[in-house]
């Protein structure tokens, strides 16, 4: 099994460019979905969950081409099945994005249900409720929704909490209902309003995006478009902490500011110093040990839960106390136990993490249990004196693209290792 090996205490130095979002991409697969013909996708990450839903969509029948530098063409012309299996979809929950897309074109869809998820329940409740809205007849059987309507109808749906996939599954599905959809109390995530302007090119006649009401007029049929997926938000996020845990000078291109600026705002608070320095590029720099801050998850624009683990990297060795607070899951800590083997000092109660700061952290073995705390612990091992060893390199896989290239082109001792680690290793 591989894993990274990680010699800390190298400050960073350099460029990194940012990849396309997975978060965005994976809804725009989907929404080919609803129209025959041609799409021409630019910037699509090569990752794992990128890869799954890929083979969602050719196990339905579409014919999915990858040319060089991230360009895919998708063509559902040929979509010949409605349903996706359990063991496509328990890889990956974001797989349930096929169903309101199937369901407006088909008529008709059978999708597994997703099942639980490591940082919390995530049901898709939202989903089924507003597509019951819009007309469709769902039963759940066999581990399996079943969803079918002669056409989806226009509704007014409303969410008791903000779901980014629930409000591009409706979305989607709303495109091609007859009559108006509107959803209020919205997503406003970057990537959603990617996916609608992607459904707007395609003829999709879409109102309020970034707000928290989307209005949404049905059409018969929709055309191919091409799209070029946003810079991955989470991915610059984690970049700029980079620096928070490991020290040095970075620039970051390829990114939106506005998307991150909530982000940026509570690291200028800890200490670092940025400045948006192009339409695309932030400068990030350390030179000093940083100030504790508090930190409350919220759904965009508000601080992301996908950027906790990492900003509690830079909480364990930040000047005092600090408390971060999750919001969004209810099982987002479980990065807490491994930063402790690296020696942070951490108490959580209930939704909180109080963190006070340490003098530095301390290589050691430890086990990714999540995407984002994946990311979180190569950036505790990029600060820490001595050898980290990071295991579970799948969840990294999942959401970053070729994280540890990048950060060895900067100046990090990161190396890729297959097979069992040595746990007292050391690094040529």
């Amino acid at each position: 099994m591989a894993h990274l090996e990680i010699k800390g205490g190298r400050a960073l130095k350099g460029t990194i460019r940012i990849s396309g979002a997975k978060n965005a991409a994976l809804p725009i697969l989907s929404a080919t979905l609803l129209s025959e013909g041609r799409f021409k996708l630019r910037q699509v990450p090569e990752l794992e969950d990128v890869r799954i839903l890929i083979e969602l969509l050719r196990e339905l029948g579409v014919s999915v081409q990858y040319r060089e530098q991230g360009t895919v063409f998708v063509d559902s012309s040929k979509l010949e099945s409605f349903e996706a299996p359990y063991d496509l979809v328990r890889r990956m929950r974001a797989s349930v994005l096929v169903l309101g897309p199937l369901v407006a074109r088909l008529g008709k869809a059978r999708v597994s249900l997703p099942g639980g998820c490591a940082i919390g329940a995530r049901p898709i409740d939202f989903h089924l409720k507003g597509l019951e809205l819009m007309g469709a007849k769902l039963e759940i059987r066999e581990g399996f929704v079943e969803a079918r309507a002669n056409r989806l109808e226009g509704a007014r749906i409303y969410f008791d909490i903000p779901s980014v996939t629930g409000t591009e599954n409706l979305m989607m599905a709303a495109s091609l209902a007859k009559g108006n959809t509107v959803i209020e109390n919205a997503a406003r995530e970057p990537e959603v309003v990617a996916l609608g302007r992607l459904l707007q090119d395609m003829g999709a006649k879409i109102k309020g995006l970034g707000t928290d009401t989307i209005k949404i007029e049905g059409t018969k049929t929709l055309r191919p478009a091409t799209c070029t997926i946003i810079p991955d938000r989470i991915e610059a996020g984690t970049y700029l902490m980079a620096v928070g845990a490991a020290g040095g000078e970075l620039i970051i291109e390829n990114c939106v500011p506005e998307h991150l600026e909530a982000v940026i705002l509570k690291l200028k608070a800890a200490g670092l110093k940025i400045k948006v320095i192009d339409a695309d590029k932030i400068k990030v720099k350390r030179r000093r040990r940083l100030c504790s801050v508090d930190v409350k998850t919220q759904p965009y624009p508000g601080f992301p839960t996908d950027l906790q683990a990492q900003i509690m990297v830079l909480m364990s060795t930040a000047g005092k106390l600090s408390v971060i607070t999750e919001t969004i899951f209810e099982n987002r800590f479980m990065h807490v136990a491994e930063l402790k083997r690296l020696g942070a000092d951490i108490k959580v109660e209930g939704r909180s993490a109080i963190v006070r700061g340490v003098k530095h952290l301390n290589g050691a073995p430890v086990m990714a249990t999540d995407l984002r705390a994946s990311a979180s612990l190569v950036l505790a091992g990029l600060g820490a004196k001595g050898t980290t060893i990071v295991q579970g390199l799948h969840h990294l896989d999942r959401g970053y693209e070729r994280m540890d290239e990048k950060l060895s082109a900067v100046g990090a001792r990161i190396k890729r290792v297959n097979g069992t680690p040595v746990q007292e290793g050391k690094m040529s």
